[in-house]
């Protein structure tokens, strides 16, 4: 695969200029690795936006079917979906008004990496935010 995350100068930018994250894939479940990531995200300080169509919230927050029903402002996009779903989340996520596509640690997909850097996004793939938030910021 030809994809190559930004430096850690960049993702701490990123980490650091963003407030709203919205978790497409975040599970209301407490013992799923989504729902303890963005828990942790909240916990510091983050405005979570859950996206998925199963579920109507988790963690105090509404649940969004989709990212082009968010009605609010987006920074990051964090997917937790698996690798083959990117390009039809990368093509919502072109009509929003985000800028930043990050795919957790072990999600990656190049057809999906390629299309969002053609769109001026930022793109970071398998890569875990919470583990770079405490790398690069506590």
């Amino acid at each position: 695969m030809n994809i190559t995350n930004p430096s850690n100068d960049k993702i701490k930018q990123v980490l650091q200029d963003s407030t709203n994250i919205a978790v497409v894939g975040l599970s209301d479940n407490p013992a799923r690795t989504s729902y303890q990531i963005a828990k942790i995200m909240q916990d510091e300080g983050y405005t979570i936006i859950p996206v998925n169509p199963t579920i109507t919230e988790a963690l105090g927050e509404k649940s969004y079917p989709s990212l082009l029903d968010v009605d609010r402002p987006i920074d990051i996009i964090n997917v937790f979906r698996r690798s083959e779903f990117l390009p039809a989340i990368a093509e919502d996520a072109a009509k929003t008004t985000a800028k930043i596509f990050w795919a957790q640690l072990g999600i990656a997909n190049e057809e999906a990496y390629q299309y969002l850097k053609e769109r001026d996004f930022t793109v970071i793939m398998d890569t875990c935010i919470k583990v770079a938030h405490s790398m690069l910021i506590r």
